[in-house]
């Protein structure tokens, strides 16, 4: 449903913090989207070496950057000048790890919207098996100038 050139568009992230590759699908209020996880990501170098794990963080920010597109494209009149941030992060759990040759699914459901805060709950997962769920909340900003 959407490319990486396509994501591009939406949010500022870029290699090598840039963690969504695809859009397979999309509602109001819901975003099925992936990242496949190669040897070659930078953070592989350190975590750890000989046993590389994606970190649980860039899961989680995974998972943002999914909500992020969500909310861009459906809720946000004018996306150019918006930027999605955290201001919250409750009842994260990890589950598995993910490692190289993984295909990370992810999962992100809008909840409730006031102005420019919203909730979101998340699921991160590998070949059906849950490595990441989240409830999360953040708030739209204004852009500054690049």
């Amino acid at each position: 449903m959407m490319t990486i050139e396509d994501i591009k568009k939406i949010i500022p992230h870029r290699y090598p913090f840039l963690l969504v590759d695809r859009v397979v699908e999309k509602t109001e209020n819901s975003i099925k989207a992936y990242k496949n996880v190669t040897v070659n990501e930078e953070f592989f170098n350190g975590h750890f070496p000989g046993q590389p794990i994606m970190p649980g963080v860039l899961q989680v920010e995974a998972l943002a950057q999914a909500g992020a597109i969500l909310l861009m494209t459906e809720k946000v009149d004018d996306p150019a000048h918006s930027l999605m941030v955290f201001t919250g992060i409750n009842n994260c759990k990890f589950r598995r790890q993910v490692v190289p040759g993984d295909q990370l699914i992810l999962e992100v459901e809008l909840g409730n919207m006031r102005r420019n805060f919203v909730t979101m709950k998340g699921k991160a997962t590998v070949d059906g098996q849950i490595c990441c769920e989240l409830e999360a909340s953040a708030a739209l900003v204004e852009k500054t100038s690049e």
